[in-house]
């Protein structure tokens, strides 16, 4: 079979599977404001709901994390970058809720698409309360946040009879602040931790967690673009992970897992 028939061949798969699914997509009404998570990259993680979404909008309104291919989807919809990136410039938070305020009350349909999901570490809570104070309808699409969806793509797995009855999501973009957390006790609790926002103060979260406690034998690792073709990963040890992972160049957007689960990855190679 030729490569050209071998696609549609598989296309024709693909479209009996959702034709047997029956998957019925609500209903982006005009006013209304959708708050969805794309997932941790991949194009095959954006959910049947999402993917309806960003298909009915006429105004969309993403952050930095979100890949122009799934951007692409929301054809003939007005765009509005709203990306944050720590110590670069960004549009404030209020900025961001005041545009979905006034997309909304100009009869939009809009779309609000963050990487991961929009209530965990998105702020997605909060451009809801701001809608609700405001009268907006709105409605939360889920997306798989790459807190969980990272360890697994990359041989982790985030629960492990044996290893740890508890996963610790964490933010750490407040590290050695006055807002920080207490890290010591999370190293008390000996669960592991997956840390986000966190890169720029890795070598401040490890030596706080040592200093509670835990041991530098620890496993920990460093995920950087999971799920995409930039996907890289260093996996060493609490006490040595700031270094190795400077040394090897890695930078934000990232995960940092620290715990037993990590050591597992050797174990559970995953497939090319």
């Amino acid at each position: 079979m030729s490569g050209g028939a071998r696609n549609k061949s598989e296309n024709a798969t693909v479209e009996r599977a959702l034709a047997r699914l029956n998957f019925k997509p609500r209903e982006l009404h005009a006013g209304h404001v959708w708050l969805a998570g794309a997932g941790p990259g991949d194009l095959g993680s954006l959910t049947l709901e999402v993917l309806a979404a960003l298909g009915q909008c006429d105004a969309l309104v993403y952050d930095a994390l979100v890949s122009p291919e799934v951007v692409g989807v929301a054809e003939g919809a007005e765009l509005f970058y709203a990306g944050k990136r720590g110590g670069q410039p960004s549009m404030k938070q209020d900025d961001i809720t005041a545009l979905l305020v006034r997309l909304a009350s100009e009869g939009r349909r809009v779309v609000r698409l963050k990487g991961g999901d929009p209530y965990i570490f998105g702020r997605g809570g909060e451009e809801a309360l701001a809608l609700a104070r405001q009268g907006i309808p709105f409605h939360v699409l889920p997306g798989l946040t790459s807190g969980l969806s990272a360890l697994a793509a990359t041989g982790i797995p985030a629960t492990m009879r044996g290893i740890n009855k508890a996963v610790i999501l964490a933010t750490g973009h407040a590290a050695g602040s006055d807002d920080d957390l207490d890290w010591a006790a999370i190293a008390r609790t000996g669960q592991p931790i997956v840390i986000y926002m966190g890169m720029a103060n890795l070598s401040i979260i490890a030596a706080a967690l040592l200093e509670g406690g835990m041991p530098p034998s620890t496993a920990a690792a460093v995920i950087v673009a999971a799920t995409t073709l930039q996907e890289r990963i260093v996996v060493a040890t609490l006490a040595t992970i700031a270094e190795e992972a400077a040394a090897a160049g890695l930078a934000a957007p990232a995960l940092i897992i620290v715990g037993g689960i990590v050591a597992m990855r050797a174990a559970l190679a995953c497939e090319p």
